[in-house]
């Protein structure tokens, strides 16, 4: 069974605190109870999750969804992101079956990120080490004005925004990756393909909009 791995980025720096971090856990349950219930994610849809603050952790290893499982998030500290991409970039070659003479593989992972601000220590040579990697689909979710964006536009030409970091928006945000990874389940299991393109995921919901760029 091919499977179809969807990784998520998440901030738990310090500014993440309180209600925040509380959505950001609601919205993961919601996500996974969603997944649960779908047919096609069940047949093929495997999520890890990747949390960094002062460092990075791989929380939650590529999984199937009813096996996952969410440990305590806790946010403090900065927001080591650069670190988390290295790490991503270490676990989608480990995790992610590739094509052998006999078999396909995996399809081609998922990424979504949530990022709420700025960054702390390298990150020049962590954009350049993901960009080796190849995803169906990286989308980075600024989550409030003071989000620095253009770090974001590097890693991904699908840059979009919260405007606030409040409890609706970011279980809006959660919401969309659901119905997003639904439905590129669902193309795969009924048309064998599925559209590497933001513009071909479901609508985004009114507190999300998309920052255009073409400097990536």
């Amino acid at each position: 069974m091919r499977r179809l791995p969807v990784y998520i980025l998440i901030d738990t720096s310090t500014s993440m605190r309180g209600e925040p971090i509380e959505a950001v856990k609601g919205g993961i349950t919601s996500l996974i109870e969603s997944l649960n219930q779908d047919p096609y994610a069940l047949e093929t849809v495997c999520l890890s999750i990747i949390t960094y603050n002062a460092s990075a952790e791989q929380i939650v290893p590529l999984t199937e969804v009813y096996k996952f499982h969410l440990p305590e998030i806790i946010a403090k500290g900065r927001s080591a992101l650069g670190e988390a991409l290295m790490l991503l970039t270490s676990k989608v070659p480990e995790e992610v079956h590739k094509n052998t003479p006999e078999t396909k593989g995996d399809w081609k992972p998922l990424l979504f990120i949530l990022s709420d601000g700025g960054y702390s220590g390298p990150i020049a040579k962590p954009i350049a080490e993901f960009k080796k990697l190849t995803f169906g689909v990286v989308v980075a979710c600024a989550a409030g004005e003071k989000s620095h964006i253009d770090v974001l536009r590097k890693i991904t030409n699908d840059v979009i925004q919260i405007s606030t970091i409040d409890s609706t928006s970011i279980k809006s945000y959660f919401k969309w990756i659901s119905s997003s990874i639904s439905t590129t389940s669902m193309k795969i299991e009924t048309a064998g393909e599925y559209d590497m393109a933001i513009d071909a995921l479901p609508p985004l919901p009114n507190e999300i909009k998309v920052l255009r760029s073409t400097n990536n």
